[in-house]
């Protein structure tokens, strides 16, 4: 029985997926009856404000077919379908007749495209912090009441205070020289581009708290240290992205300065600061708006005219000179929280300052039809960001390498690519550990996660535990690397890192003590990803996802890469197309044949291999 519709069959809908303005979209259904007379497309635009409905043509073969053409203006256009019978009309939506909901198109402005560097090698995400120290630095003089590890092999601290606060004031002096002094480690990794976690003076030790936009903190080094991270990075064609937090400040800022650091009169000491209005009081000096409540963030008022001249406008702005000292990109930190027009703005600075820069967006969920305080956002519509993180493919990744079915990735991810410009699809930051969630080892290993806060500080993995861990990890680690967007790498993930929650997924970089077979896991990888175009920008294509087994395929031009992957607890048989007589594979050399055009693999349980 033929299907009435599928937006995801070109044979129903053309071009797959999301739109630029003003180009033609085909729409064909099947109604399987002699009984129709009628069938219409419905269309809302999101912002357009306007609804339209377009009669469908009968075409001699069961189907009905029209054209679109997408506005000429970036939108969001909600589709659906409505069949005329002698005797009534039915609306068709995504779960058939009778259904009130609609399909999405996204219509974008494809005038500006994503620099062409993200993605191609891999990211590598760094809380400065904990990677490499040269010295234990004196916190001497320093913005907040810091105290400094003298082992690098301690452990955070993650017991509250005496007023049931964790200060996160405890430092361990990674620094920018140290990064610096292992760009070659980098390079054997295939990292393109390295996503720094903030490195502006702040009181804290993760420096979500800013304290001083112009500031590299001390206990990181100077400005020259950081032109020399991005000069010697550029050396071995590594990008640098800074962490931009301008939806709040730290209360122990120079522009709030609660506690009388810094000699300017900050907001929270004089009404007549220059900073405050950027903040938002009822009534001051005590009471503020603070980010989640947290008194410690209080938040800015974005729309603030001397706000944004601060961060954007100004010739000198925030966003320009840390962009002229050499930085490639920034990520925005709760992108959620920002308004579209200061995103927008932002965008606009850094391609006048540097036409090649990249903008990633923080964001938990689809990007492409997110609502944030009552409002739908406009990332990816092609005037704010070119890529967001990639959360969803987290998700749906450890769902499936934990026991899920494969099928329900594809699903998932089917709806991301659907829903995204193929530019920002492409330049999606996809991730399976960040330092916002958990060790990827320990979610993978682990078979029960401690109650306590005590009980996961002091969990360890078991052999068995590490055993299971490491096997789900790689076969991750393949589908991570081999998917459109940049794979991203937690720093310490490559080296078998473990850890539950903040700051236990902050621990320190082992040094010498790696795990040596995973790391070499992880620049074979890399390299692969480094140098094969089919991976970098090739066509995606599912040729398997049942129970356990995800078989994908990359292809550019006659450059095919096959991941076969197997996240099941029993072995699986798959049979696919390939072009030669010979298959490769391409991380340990093994050989197949496949004769007559057909490949036919055993997958044994937890493994993967990538075809060449």
């Amino acid at each position: 029985m033929s299907k009435i519709f599928d937006s995801r069959d070109p044979e129903y809908k053309s071009p797959f997926g999301a739109a630029a303005c003003g180009a033609a979209v085909r729409f064909a259904v099947r109604p399987g009856t002699e009984n129709v007379t009628g069938v219409s497309l419905l269309l809302r635009r999101e912002f357009g404000g306007t609804e339209q409905a377009l009669p469908l043509s009968p075409s001699g073969d069961g189907r009905w077919q029209v054209v679109y053409t997408a506005p000429a203006e970036p939108d969001l256009v909600w589709y659906a379908f409505q069949f005329t019978y002698s005797d009534r009309v039915r609306p068709y939506g995504p779960h058939g007749f009778d259904d009130s909901s609609r399909w999405q198109l996204t219509v974008y402005d494809d005038s500006r495209p994503a620099p062409a560097w993200f993605g191609r090698g891999v990211t590598y995400q760094i809380f400065p912090d904990r990677f490499c120290r040269l010295s234990v630095p004196n916190a001497a003089g320093m913005v907040g009441d810091r105290v400094v590890h003298q082992s690098w092999d301690d452990t955070p601290v993650w017991r509250p205070d005496e007023n049931g606060i964790v200060r996160n004031n405890d430092f361990f002096g990674g620094s920018l020289a140290g990064i610096t002094s292992q760009l070659d480690y980098l390079q054997s990794m295939g990292v393109g581009t390295l996503y720094l976690c903030p490195i502006f003076e702040s009181d804290s030790n993760h420096r979500y708290d800013t304290a001083d936009y112009r500031r590299i903190d001390p206990m990181l080094g100077t400005e020259e240290d950081f032109r020399t991270l991005c000069r010697e990075a550029r050396c071995r064609d590594i990008r640098v992205m800074l962490d931009g937090v301008f939806n709040h400040t730290g209360n122990n800022s120079r522009y709030f300065n609660a506690q009388g650091f810094y000699p300017e009169l900050g907001a929270a000491q004089s009404q007549e600061s220059p900073y405050y209005s950027w903040y938002s009081f009822h009534p001051w000096p005590d009471d503020y708006d603070a980010w989640w409540g947290i008194k410690t963030l209080p938040a800015v008022q974005e729309s603030t005219d001397s706000y944004r001249r601060f961060i954007i406008r100004d010739h000198d702005s925030v966003v320009r000179h840390w962009l002229r000292q050499g930085a490639s990109g920034w990520r925005l930190d709760v992108a959620d929280e920002l308004p579209d027009d200061f995103i927008a703005e932002i965008r606009d600075a850094m391609e006048q300052e540097n036409p090649d820069s990249f903008l990633l967006g923080e964001v938990w969920e689809d990007g492409s039809n997110k609502v944030a305080y009552s409002q739908r956002r406009r990332y990816l519509l092609g005037s704010e960001t070119h890529g967001l993180m990639n959360y969803p493919f987290r998700t749906a990744a450890l769902d499936w390498l934990r026991g899920g079915d494969a099928a329900c990735f594809r699903d998932t991810m089917e709806t991301i690519r659907e829903h995204y410009p193929r530019p920002a699809f492409y330049s999606a930051l996809n991730i399976l550990g960040t330092h916002d969630t958990p060790r990827i080892l320990t979610l993978l290993g682990a078979e029960h996660v401690p109650d306590t806060k005590d009980a996961r500080a002091a969990y360890r993995l078991s052999p068995e535990e590490r055993q299971k861990g490491e096997a789900r990890l790689r076969v991750g680690e393949m589908l991570l690397y081999c998917f459109p967007g940049s794979p991203t790498v937690y720093y310490g993930d490559e080296a078998g890192m473990e850890g539950f929650e903040d700051p236990l997924n902050r621990k320190t970089y082992p040094w010498d003590r790696q795990d040596r077979a995973l790391l070499d896991f992880f620049c074979s990888l890399g390299q692969l990803r480094r140098h094969r175009p089919s991976l970098q920008d090739g066509d995606l294509t599912y040729v398997y996802a049942q129970g356990g087994a995800l078989v994908l395929r990359r292809q550019l031009g006659d450059e095919i890469t096959v991941a076969a992957l197997n996240a099941g607890e029993t072995a699986v048989e798959v049979s696919l197309p390939w072009p030669r007589d010979l298959a490769r594979e391409a991380l340990t050399f093994q050989q197949f044949f496949a004769p007559g055009g057909k490949l036919r693999l055993r997958l044994p349980p937890v493994s993967g291999m990538i075809l060449i």
